[in-house]
This record gives C-alpha cells, structure tokens and sequence, in this order.
C-alpha cells in the first residue's frame, strides 16, 4: 500500500488533556523500621515505641489528637476511622502489651501508622482504551470507553488508575468529571487459583470508577505495575477485559496478566514461560485457529508473535517485524493490542530512533496467519512535535492501546513520559499511507 497523494493530514490531535494532580491521593501503609537495635531481641522497635508513647497519653488528649487527624483528612478519604482503625489491626503485636485500650486509642495508634500518597504527582502516562461494559448514557453513535492510565508518584512508584469518557459518532472525545476522593481495593485472596501464585483485589461498586487505584499488592509489584495493556477478549460468547502488564520489584521485572469482567474486581496473575520474561506483552482480542496469541518482543529489538493453547503460559514465537527504518533502528515494540479489521489485524507499534525518541508507528497483519505482514509505516504516524517534546522523559509518544469506532482510529498516546492526550485517525487513509 503505497502514499496515496492529496490526502489530508492523517492524524487529527484532540485538545483533551489528562494531567497528573498531585491532589489525587490514597492512604497507605507506613511502616518505620522495626528491626531490633544491634539485632538484641530484647530491644523495643520504633513501633512498639511510636504505640507506648500514644498509649501514654491521657483520654482527653488521645480524643483531641484523633479529632485533629479526621478534621484534617477526612474530607479526603471514605471512612477515614475504620481505615485507621483496620490499620490498628496490624499491630496487634505491639497492642498486645497494653491489656486495655479504648477505642479512640486503636484508632489513633493506627493513625501514626498510616500515610497519604499522591500516586500521580510524577505522571499520568501510557494510556490504553476499551468499550466500557456499561454502554447506558451513550451519546447516538457514539460509545462509552474506559481508559487506564499508569500513575506515578513518590519513589517513581507506577500504579494503575482509570476514567471513564464518551466518544460521539465523529470522534469526539470526552472525559467524565473525576472524583475528588481516590482509594486502594481491598485484597479478597492470595494464593487464589490452581498454581496459588495469584490475588484479587476488589473495590466498591457504587464508587466512581475515577476513584479506583489500583497500587501493588505483591512483592513482585513493589515498584510499580507498569504500562497495562487492556483487550476486550471474546471467547465462546463471553466477554473478559484482560491487560498485559510488567511488574517491577525494584530489581526484576515479570509479565503478569489482570482480568475483571465489571472492573471492579480483578484477579493478578504471573505469566510463565519464555516469552514472558521481557515487557511489552501484548493479547489479541481473540483466538486465532484456536489458540491463544501475543505479540511481545524477546531480543530487545523485534517483534514475535507467539502462540499458546495456555493463557497463563507462553513459550517460543517468530519474529515478524524488526527495525527497518531510521525511526525505529533502535528497537521496536508494540503499542497495544491487535485491532481487527476487514483487511487484517492492525498493529501499533513503537519505534526507537536517533536520540532516544519515539515514534508511533503501525503495521498491517494478515487476518488468518498474523505472522504474515502485509504493510507497515514508512514513516511514523505520530512523532513528537515542538509542544510533545518536554517533560519527564523528553521526545517520547508512546501508548498502550488504541481502539477502533466507525471509520476511525481513536488512539490515546502519552508525552514524553509525563501526561497524556488523544488522537484520531480514519482508517482508510491510515492503510493507504502504509508500505507492503
């Protein structure tokens, strides 16, 4: 498919923004050292000191000092008390020495315990969109979409977070109001599944699904869950929204998987096998001749598509698209999943050039065997232009998927590691631009 002449500009940027807001916060655990001193069992930990010196304080001043915390952040959480006062719960070793305790008291111990976290004062960045699964209040030819965004904060600490939006029949993007209050999911299980090696979380279903943050729960996701890829996967009639994701423990990364159907709980999963050592994993959203199909990249240039009769196990694969223009000698990676087309499966991708910048770019796969590529960009669909070239880490685009709606491509995309807008594309003009 070769650059058809006259055509208009392919992409139209849409002046929707989502910035990071460090007023957006959850509380989470704070945990002081707690090891004895010169490792002498005998010594007291800071937090049996931090409760001696609360429980040593008369009732009229515990009931003041705990009146000072919910006067200043209770108009920023839900149920601020039983927070604290689950958070007591976990001290029940050092509660132990003091045989009676008021209620005031737990709560307040559990206070100095406790701590706020603005998740996404650093970034808001690498979105993914999908069909929301509750399609009332949808303008007339339009739809309801959900989108997933990494967020980041103190620590570079990524977590997954989300906003719901509308798209009309032309394109246009909106995004819902955001609720002032955030908060983490309770965890339903560890453990779960045939291989225990998972866990679900879940949250209120009547909170706004802007308030959903999902922080990491395990060791493996200690410093972050990284770059969601979200599919709505059809299988046998039944609809699953499934997101690849890296997990970062500060000193490894793994691919693990989520799955929700409602998106108000979700199950966590580690994938195995060789091909899920490396990042960037990425579903189509459906079988193909049965199995189940990535693309990923495992040589740090290429990509593969790899195939398994196994969802939670992915080994081998072919590569099919390796760097070959100068905006992706680099390396390339994909940007999403798959998105089906009557021409074939339309695959965004990544490509890394001269001075560390990145491209959006796209190839065309064949419908029945993916591993045959039809066409691909000759040059980048997206580039960072003089207004998408500062921030965090400058002279990046990069998203994690796209979807299609009517004749059109709506692709959210990231800048520079740092916020996060929209775009849009009519397919037909996208396939003539590409190259066979």
């Amino acid at each position: 498919m070769a650059q058809t002449q006259g055509l208009p500009p392919l992409v139209e940027r849409q002046a929707v923004y989502l910035r990071p807001n460090a007023a957006r916060v959850v509380i989470r655990q704070f945990k002081p050292a707690t090891e004895p001193r010169d490792h002498n069992p005998t010594d007291k930990t800071r937090a049996n000191h931090i409760v001696d010196r609360v429980m040593a304080l008369d009732p009229e001043s515990s009931a003041r000092q705990l009146a000072e915390v919910l006067e200043n952040f209770q108009d920023r959480h839900r149920n601020l008390p039983e927070i604290c006062e689950t958070r007591a719960d976990d001290m029940e070793l050092v509660l132990a020495e003091h045989t009676v305790f008021s209620q005031i008291q737990r709560r307040l111990v559990g206070a100095y315990f406790l701590q706020e976290y603005s998740y996404e004062a650093s970034a808001l960045f690498n979105p993914s969109i999908i069909t929301h699964p509750d399609q009332s209040g949808a303008p007339p030819g339009g739809l309801r979409f959900i989108l997933s965004l990494r967020a980041v904060g103190e620590g570079h600490i990524s977590s997954l977070t989300f906003r719901a939006g509308t798209l009309t029949a032309d394109g246009a993007v909106a995004i819902d109001p955001v609720s002032k209050l955030t908060g983490l999911p309770a965890v339903m299980s560890r453990g779960c599944g045939p291989d225990r090696d998972c866990v679900e979380v879940g949250f209120d279903a009547e909170h706004d699904i802007s308030e959903r943050v999902i922080f990491p729960v395990t060791e493996s996701q200690s410093n972050g869950i990284e770059d969601a890829r979200f599919v709505a996967f059809e299988d046998e009639g039944r609809r699953t929204y499934y997101a690849t994701y890296t997990a970062y423990s500060g000193f490894a990364i793994r691919s693990e998987l989520i799955e929700t159907t409602d998106f108000v709980s979700f199950r966590m999963t580690p994938l195995k096998g060789s091909a899920a050592r490396n990042k960037g994993m990425a579903l189509f959203p459906r079988r193909i001749d049965g199995k189940f199909a990535m693309i990923g990249r495992q040589d740090n240039e290429s990509l593969y598509l790899i195939l398994s009769t196994d969802l939670q196990v992915w080994d081998g694969g072919v590569a099919i698209l390796k760097p070959e223009y100068p905006w992706e000698f680099v390396q390339m990676g994909n940007c999403g999943p798959p998105i089906e087309l009557d021409e074939g499966w339309l695959l965004l991708t990544h490509g890394v050039g001269a001075l560390r910048k990145y491209c959006i770019g796209v190839a065309l796969l064949d419908k029945a065997d993916p591993s045959k590529v039809l066409a691909r960009s000759v040059e980048p669909l997206i580039r960072p232009d003089p207004l998408e070239r500062e921030g965090y880490v400058p002279n990046v685009v990069y998203t994690c998927g796209a979807m299609r709606h009517g004749d059109r491509i709506i692709l959210p995309y990231a800048v520079s590691d740092t916020f996060s807008t929209f775009a849009t594309v009519k397919i037909a003009a996208l396939l003539a631009s590409l190259r066979g």
